[in-house]
């Protein structure tokens, strides 16, 4: 598949969005893979987790858990599936996802389409514990304590991921994006800590990268004093660049290229106030060897990607990974976490 994806891209284009994506992941289920890759020269450990290389695939890729193991067998060093919410949600009306074509941008207004925790759960639970797989999990859409339903996540997961992502800055579900404000991520951040036991899997933090100065401050000060093991930054922006699509006044978070700049900022932002006391993750607009280097070179200790898999095919983890490789040894450094916030 990763041979042939640019004959197919053609095809696929002409598909809706939505459409082509269940393709994709039809096809990765019927595909033979390696497993995971190997450690070797970009091996890091984040969180007390080993990584075999910092480069992952980001959640909305793989929403129910179903093809993991596929993912991984693409190059990933890591991949994590979501958003899933306590109970089965369709989601919004379709149409509701569009690709950006001339932008190289994709909007999405999901709104946490998944099957549910309890699906997610017995499909993890089926396959052999390798490689690194987290789970990403959210608040149902008609939740009355939206609290209740990240601990039920990391109840779910909390045997079977290697790391849980609390997503708090998806723009799809109307008032999510509140629980960054201070008070309610402290509320939400301690029932998480009050709710953890020994053994538990790391949890990790979303954010947006809509958000103002004082943001990343309070957002690590919070982060550090409930425990969480590290920030990822960032989502999808509800902004708008100048972008030159039909497309382009769609409702929804915009991902891709018009996204890379201002999450390179976010993310310098937060590393400028972490100081390196929190790892962060660095996400949005990464196409290239060139974008995640960047991106590790402003304080990401791992990075992610996932909207530009949809123009630049399959084959795209092995290429980064291996330009990364060629950059690290450009630049004069051993390892990546050498590497982390050197610029």
């Amino acid at each position: 598949m990763t041979q042939i994806y640019p004959l197919l891209r053609p095809a696929l284009f002409l598909i809706d969005a939505e459409r082509a994506h269940r393709l994709t992941i039809d096809a990765l289920k019927l595909m033979p893979h390696g497993g995971p890759c190997r450690p070797g020269p970009l091996a890091t450990e984040v969180a007390g987790i080993k990584f075999p290389n910092p480069l992952g695939m980001a959640p909305g890729f793989d929403k129910d858990a179903e093809v993991p193991d596929a993912v991984l067998g693409l190059g990933f060093g890591f991949t994590e599936i979501g958003t899933v919410t306590p109970r089965p949600q369709p989601g919004n009306p379709q149409p509701r996802l569009f690709r950006l074509q001339e932008d190289r941008a994709v909007i999405n207004r999901m709104g946490f389409n998944n099957g549910g925790l309890e699906a997610a759960q017995a499909r993890l639970a089926k396959r052999k514990r390798v490689g690194v797989v987290a789970a990403n999990v959210g608040a149902n859409k008609d939740s009355t304590d939206r609290i209740a339903d990240y601990l039920a996540g990391i109840a779910a997961f909390r045997d079977l991921a290697s790391y849980i992502t609390v997503n708090i800055s998806s723009p799809n579900t109307p008032g999510l994006r509140d629980l960054q404000g201070d008070k309610e991520l402290n509320d939400l951040l301690s029932a998480i800590a009050a709710e953890r036991q020994a053994g538990d899997p790391p949890v990790l933090l979303k954010v947006a990268p809509d958000l103002d100065d004082a943001a990343p401050a309070r957002i690590v000060e919070a982060a550090i004093k409930h425990g969480i093991a590290a920030i990822i930054v960032s989502n999808t922006t509800i902004t708008r660049p100048a972008l030159k699509s039909r497309h382009a006044a769609e409702a929804g978070g915009l991902s891709g290229a018009p996204l890379r700049d201002l999450a390179q900022a976010r993310l310098g932002d937060f590393h400028a106030v972490a100081k390196g006391a929190i790892p962060l993750v660095g996400v949005g607009g990464i196409a290239s060897a060139e974008d995640a280097w960047a991106r590790i070179r402003a304080g990401a200790n791992l990075v992610q990607l996932y909207s530009a898999v949809v123009y630049e095919g399959p084959g795209l983890a092995r290429r980064i990974t291996r330009g990364l490789e060629r950059l690290m040894r450009r630049d004069g450094f051993s390892s990546i976490a050498e590497a982390v916030g050197s610029e």
